[in-house]
């Protein structure tokens, strides 16, 4: 059966250490490849000589350049705008996926919206700061999906280019497109697979900076959530409402007598924030 053919597209920003192996890497692995394929780098406005790597290299790149430092998401979106096939194969251009592993998850989309390289197991050296930053996003997306995600931002899929097609207008610019398109498939009922990858320790500073990605982390995946399915936030909030509010009737009714402005005040918010989830569900499910 002949090979899928395949755009890989690799964001660029300030990667000079490990471009040029990368991009070696990629053809090398690619050279067993049957199907035909074409190498995409997008260079996101980088102000050191990873620019002048790219263009000196002897493998064939089709190479995209951001006038000006757009961000993560939008490197991925000038890439797949710019693709020529079906099927994305998104890898970061820190070198630390296995680009041996590519021909390995194209196998599996047939039969999926998207499959993941997890970087779960014991050869998968994320660090310790990384993996806290990480944790509370998987859990609230968890429950915000009711599906467990072993790596909600992994930089390394395939992707078919009509779904993400699908979802472009809310992909983000910034780091959190690749949360952004989980959640997204996710929560439109469309499969992930998940497969197990070694990670290696990145060259040089992290871009990830723990406390500000995670928050804004969270905060799309809310934002994410409430888009597609948002009783699933407003609901927890509605009903914590009506229970302290029947708290404070309790206490009232036992120490004080009468109702109390505080009872009555949370339960007139939770009727309000139930009455706008239903009404959010109601447009969502009639967008669909």
């Amino acid at each position: 059966m002949k090979e899928k053919n395949i755009s890989i597209i690799i964001p660029v920003y300030n990667e000079e250490e490990t471009i040029c192996k990368l991009l070696q890497d990629i053809e090398s692995c690619m050279k067993k490849y049957n199907g035909n394929y074409e190498i995409i780098a997008v260079n996101d406005a980088s102000t050191d000589k990873s620019l002048e790597i790219v263009k000196k290299s002897n493998v064939k790149v089709k190479l995209l350049e951001h006038s000006s430092n757009r961000g993560y998401g939008a490197a991925l979106k000038t890439g797949i705008k710019s693709s020529s096939y079906d099927l994305l194969v998104i890898i970061d251009g820190d070198a630390t996926y296995p680009c041996d592993k590519i021909e390995e998850l194209v196998k599996y989309i047939d039969d999926f919206g998207m499959v993941v390289g997890a970087r779960i197991g014991v050869d998968a050296k994320l660090s310790l700061i990384r993996k806290l930053g990480e944790w509370p996003i998987i859990k609230l997306a968890e429950y915000l999906t009711n599906i467990k995600i072993p790596d909600i931002n992994s930089g390394f899929r395939v992707m078919k280019k009509n779904i993400v097609n699908e979802f472009m207008n809310i992909l983000p610019e910034g780091f959190s497109f690749t949360t952004t398109i989980t959640l997204a498939m996710l929560t439109n009922n469309y499969d992930v697979k998940y497969i197990p990858i070694p990670y290696q320790s990145r060259y040089g500073k992290s871009k990830f900076h723990p406390i500000k990605d995670t928050m804004n982390f969270i905060q799309l995946t809310v934002k994410t959530v409430m888009y597609f399915n948002p009783l699933k936030v407003f609901l927890p909030i509605s009903l914590s409402l009506f229970g302290l509010s029947f708290i404070t009737l309790l206490y009232r009714f036992f120490h004080q007598g009468g109702l109390g402005i505080m009872t009555v005040i949370l339960f007139v918010a939770g009727i309000q924030i139930l009455t706008t989830g239903m009404l959010a569900d109601l447009v969502v499910r009639k967008s669909k």
